[in-house]
């Protein structure tokens, strides 16, 4: 554990001390501000419903519950459970670019978040037609972005924001699982009766 501590501040510091740029820290700040999430989502709800119609509107509700699920996990959960503090609050020298409460670090929700919405779309629109795979590549670039970002700005550790990337890919995975056994054990078969029966 100690080694895998120690790599882990080491990599922090990689990213929020070495690899860093005036522009990058501008770029940084703006992916990481959660006032950003809001037109991001309106455009991917929008995405989704142009290419999905009706049934986007399912895609969309799946989305919401996964990120619901994956910032409960997180926030409500390992947070105060692991009550990790924070690398701007824990070392020294750190470039902190963004305001941050004393909330606890592990495990990030910006990563859960971002990756549980971008792990649902993967699920439906990796084998779609061309624009829908870009579409997929250019929504789990942004995911990592918002994940990285959260180091590069000093507010968590690389291992805050692989967990929360597993935790919002897990989250994703079971929320759709869940919706698939509830159609094809549930919906499907009172459509069916429901059919038979006129």
């Amino acid at each position: 554990m100690v080694l895998i501590e120690q790599a882990d501040v080491w990599l922090f510091r990689l990213l929020n001390l070495h690899l860093v740029h005036p522009a990058a820290d501008d770029l940084m700040v703006f992916i990481t501000t959660s006032s950003l999430s809001g037109h991001i989502l309106f455009l991917v709800a929008l995405f989704v419903l142009i290419r999905s119609g009706k049934s986007g509107l399912f895609i969309i509700a799946l989305a919401l519950l996964s990120l619901g699920l994956a910032d409960f996990v997180a926030s409500g959960i390992l947070k105060p459970l692991v009550q990790r503090i924070r690398p701007c609050f824990a070392l020294d020298h750190v470039r902190l670019l963004v305001n941050q409460p004393h909330s606890y670090s592990f495990a990030s929700s910006h990563a859960a978040n971002s990756a549980a919405v971008a792990s649902i779309l993967w699920i439906f629109f990796h084998r779609g037609v061309l624009v829908e795979k870009l579409f997929t590549l250019i929504m789990i670039l942004y995911a990592l972005a918002i994940s990285l970002s959260r180091a590069y700005v000093g507010v968590h550790y690389p291992g805050d924001l692989l967990g929360g990337m597993a935790i919002g890919a897990g989250s994703a995975t079971l929320t759709y699982l869940l919706f698939s056994w509830v159609v094809k054990n549930i919906i499907q078969p009172r459509l069916m009766r429901h059919a038979r029966s006129d």
